[in-house]
């Protein structure tokens, strides 16, 4: 728009629906799942906009019923790939100049598709493809990532009305360019709004992108992407390559002109990405940014003063929600011997009613874990502890035969060092060790020093001079930390998202600390009354 620097909406929250039985979204949902249950569909590569197909496809199955086959998707190879690159380089001028407001108004529109007339085909593809259950699928599909699409357009504004200092004569302004080249998003499995989200977050600040999702959610990031170009997004700025890991690896990220990369996964595969971009630093055009949210071995600490029921709804909601498939699950928890036995009994209780099967079927809390890999993992630990001397399973157990089923489980670790209070699990198994109540101090520095990681953590207590020595020595423990609350469930907006040490680079994202990683800021100074002197008064004596 010509001369004018336009307002941008202020966003708001997206509320979640319930779902509760006799509410029209419950009917709608339910109708959309046995319609996408009742197909099974192609999923081509998207270049430029257009269906690419392939020969070498995967299915898409339900975690829930394996032999069930939703889909079949194409994948990329070396030649789709080299496209995809040259296309997103080749819309990447028209793109980074278009004037900000078009380019905010795509995404704004697309929240609009996303929360109204695709909310339950994108929930559907989530519960069905993700293995999530209806409300995981609410707060995820529609919510999350219409959160994630308005806040980014408004902290974008507000990072480009950022300006330096002027003095008389002097103009001084901070342009905020995309990066030189392409990105690229590499999203996870387990939420749809961070797919959408790593795609577009650098899409906003004008940069073009390859989108290679997960390939056990490529259902539901199909359909998103198909959203942003219904909603008007130019069909080369984000390039929809589902795609081996070793395929991006050998013909993506040694591309020359790679500028950024935006990440959440594993702390293995990051680090080996990292590992390969030093390895070929000369070879890049500039510095690659990279940006990623990877592991977690996330923590309950209590004090003795703890709210035992809170602490057991954070337990429960915390470890099995979407059977513990989310960075910030909670794993493992450290709970005092003085409240230990009402802990127990009540938890015990409480997962005896967490029902696990069909996420379909709206009265169970669990679905099934994503795939055959995850499933073998977890039982790998749950038989491991059932046979260790140092460890006693609770609760919990497992069956594959028709789904990926992994129950509530829960370990009473002997010892702290137990293999499943520092191992990543990413599974629905709670960790337990139970402490000395004078060993407080000694039990808050070995939480903190314990594991790689630092993405999510929480205390119970309501002693105020309790909580305020628990937060000191786990400063540096969680990027994510949370007072008498469950360590998962941010909110874009509320609570930006992300950790340090082995779990990321912690840029935060749903907040303008992200956006500000896929720019290239340059100063200008433009000077109105320039000098003509050469010498300065100081030179006027010796």
């Amino acid at each position: 728009m010509i001369n004018s620097h336009a307002a941008v909406p202020k966003p708001q929250n997206e509320p979640p629906l319930s779902y509760a039985p006799g509410t029209p979204e419950r009917a709608l949902l339910k109708q959309e799942l046995e319609r996408q249950k009742s197909e099974c569909i192609t999923i081509p590569l998207l270049i430029d906009g257009q269906p690419v197909y392939t020969e070498k496809r995967l299915k898409v199955v339900m975690p829930h019923d394996h032999g069930h086959v939703l889909a079949e998707c194409c994948l990329a190879g070396e030649a789709e790939l080299k496209l995809a690159i040259e296309r997103a380089m080749a819309a990447k001028q028209s793109w980074e100049e278009l004037p900000w407001e078009h380019r905010a108004s795509v995404f704004l529109r697309a929240a609009e598709l996303i929360r109204g007339k695709y909310r339950y085909q994108l929930n559907a593809a989530t519960m069905l493809g993700q293995g999530k259950v209806a409300y995981q699928a609410e707060i995820d599909a529609p919510c999350e990532i219409t959160d994630f699409l308005r806040f980014n357009v408004y902290y974008a504004d507000s990072i480009f009305r950022n300006q330096p200092e002027n003095k008389p004569a002097v103009w001084n302004r901070m342009v905020y360019r995309p990066l030189e080249g392409f990105v690229l998003a590499v999203s996870p499995f387990n939420f749809t709004a961070i797919g959408g989200n790593l795609a577009t977050a650098p899409a906003i600040m004008g940069n073009t992108v390859l989108w290679k999702p997960a390939s056990t959610a490529v259902l539901s990031n199909y359909y998103l992407i198909r959203v942003f170009l219904e909603a008007g997004l130019p069909a080369g700025v984000i390039q929809f390559v589902p795609a081996s890991g070793s395929a991006i690896s050998r013909y993506v990220i040694s591309d020359p002109r790679l500028a950024g990369f935006h990440f959440t996964g594993s702390t293995g595969v990051f680090g080996s990405v990292w590992r390969q971009v030093g390895e070929h630093i000369e070879q890049y055009r500039s510095y690659p940014r990279l940006v990623g949210e990877t592991g977690g071995k996330d923590y309950i600490f209590a004090h003795s003063s703890a709210d035992v029921p809170a602490l057991v709804s954070a337990m429960a909601r915390g470890a099995f929600e979407y059977q513990g498939q989310k960075c910030s699950a909670l794993s493992r928890c450290f709970i005092p011997q003085s409240i230990w036995p009402d802990v127990e009994r009540r938890l015990l209780d409480v997962v005896k009613g967490l029902h696990t099967g069909d996420v379909c079927d709206f009265r169970n809390f669990l679905g099934a874990v994503i795939d055959r890999n995850a499933f073998a993992e977890l039982v790998k630990y749950i038989d491991a502890a059932k046979a260790s001397p140092d460890a006693e399973v609770l609760c919990g157990g497992y069956d594959g035969s028709h789904g990926y089923f992994v129950y509530p489980t829960v370990i009473r670790a002997r010892k702290k060092e137990y293999p499943t209070m520092l191992e990543e699990l990413f599974g629905p198994v709670l960790t337990v060790y139970v402490y000395p109540d004078e060993e407080l101090g000694e039990m808050l520095d070995y939480c903190n020093a314990s594991t790689p990681y630092a993405l999510t953590g929480a205390i119970f207590a309501s002693d105020r001079l309790a909580i305020a020595e628990m937060e000191r020595r786990l400063r540096h423990s969680a990027g994510n930390f949370y007072i008498n609350d469950k360590p998962t469930g941010a909110v874009v907006g509320q609570q930006p998202f992300g950790g340090a040490r082995g779990s990321g680079t912690n840029d935060k994202a749903g907040s303008s600390l992200n956006l500000l990683r896929w720019t290239s800021v340059c100063t200008v100074k433009e000077c109105y009354a320039p000098t003509s002197e050469i010498g300065y008064p100081f030179m006027q004596e010796e």
